[in-house]
C-alpha cells in the first residue's frame, strides 16, 4: 500500500501532521507493507529565492496583527509540536521560497533518502537555529541524511534540477483536489486533510488496507488543522479543527 503526503517546509502543521501520521504507522501491523512517498507543495511559491524574512514579521504583515499576537500564533503551534515530543523556536526562524528544498528532495527520493532528508530540513527549521533557505545549510543536512555533498550542491545550483518534478508534484495535488497541506493519500483511495489526530491516521490505515480494491477517493477523519494554498494556517487552541487564523 503506497501513502502520499503533499507537504511544505514552511507548514508547521506538516511537520506535526508527520509526527502524528508515523505514530499511527509505527502501531500499524501491516507497516512493513507500506510505502511512503513524500510530495512537493509551495504554500509560497510567488516569493524569490533570497527573500527571506522572520516569520514572526511574516505573519504579522500577513494577518494584520502585532507582532505581540504573531508570536501567540507561533505559540499556540509550539504547544501542538511540543504535545507530540517535536522542538519548535517560536523566535528567530526564517520564512523563504521552498522551491530549492523540494528540489534537493527530489534527488533524496531518487537516492532512497527523502524521508530521511526530510526529518532533518523538518528540525532545522522549526526547532533548530539552521536556516533551511541557505544553500550551504541545505547541502549540510543532504550529507547528515546519507546524499553525496557534490550531487546536493550541484542540485542547488541548477535550478533546472529536479524542478520538473516538483512542478509535477504540484499540478497532482491540483488535480486531486488538494488546496492545503498537509494532505495524505492512502493507495488513491483514501484521502487525508490536515494535522489530524494519530487516531484518525490509523483508522485510515486500517480502512485503507481492508479496501483495497475499492478505487475512489474517499475523505476520512473531516477537517483538521493545515496550511492551505494562499498559506494561511490553522491554529487550535482546545479543539485541533475549531480555529483558523
Amino acid at each position: 500500500m503506497r501513502v502520499e503526503i503533499w507537504s511544505d517546509i514552511a507548514c508547521p502543521w506538516c511537520y506535526v501532521g508527520k509526527a502524528r501520521f508515523e505514530k499511527a504507522l509505527a502501531g500499524f501491523a501491516h507497516r512493513d507493507g507500506v510505502e511512503v512517498v513524500h510530495r512537493s507543495f509551495e504554500l509560497d511559491p510567488g516569493r524569490a529565492k533570497g527573500d527571506i524574512e522572520q516569520v514572526v514579521d511574516m505573519l504579522a504583515q500577513k494577518y494584520g496583527r502585532t507582532p505581540e499576537e504573531a508570536r501567540g500564533m507561533e505559540a499556540n503551534v509550539a504547544a501542538n509540536a511540543q504535545a507530540e515530543g517535536l522542538g519548535y523556536r517560536t523566535e528567530g526562524r526564517d520564512h523563504g521560497s521552498t522551491f530549492d528544498i523540494h528540489r534537493l528532495l527530489h534527488l533524496a527520493k531518487a537516492r532512497g533518502r527523502q524521508d530521511e532528508l526530510l526529518t532533518l530540513v523538518y528540525r532545522a527549521n522549526f526547532a533548530e537555529e539552521r536556516s533551511v533557505f541557505d544553500d550551504a545549510v541545505l547541502a549540510d543536512l543532504a550529507v547528515e541524511a546519507g546524499l553525496d555533498a557534490d550531487e546536493a550542491r550541484a542540485v542547488l545550483a541548477d535550478p533546472g534540477a529536479y524542478a520538473d518534478d516538483v512542478r509535477a508534484d504540484e499540478r497532482e495535488a491540483a488535480e486531486l483536489g488538494a488546496n492545503a497541506v498537509p494532505f495524505f493519500v492512502l493507495d488513491r483511495r483514501y484521502g487525508i486533510s490536515g494535522g489530524q489526530p494519530a487516531e484518525v491516521f490509523t483508522q485510515a490505515l486500517e480502512q485503507a488496507w481492508k479496501d483495497r480494491e475499492v478505487s475512489t477517493l474517499t475523505q476520512v477523519g473531516g477537517d483538521a488543522a493545515a496550511c492551505d494554498a494562499d498559506g494561511a494556517c490553522e491554529v487550535p487552541r482546545a479543539d485541533p479543527s475549531d480555529q483558523r487564523v
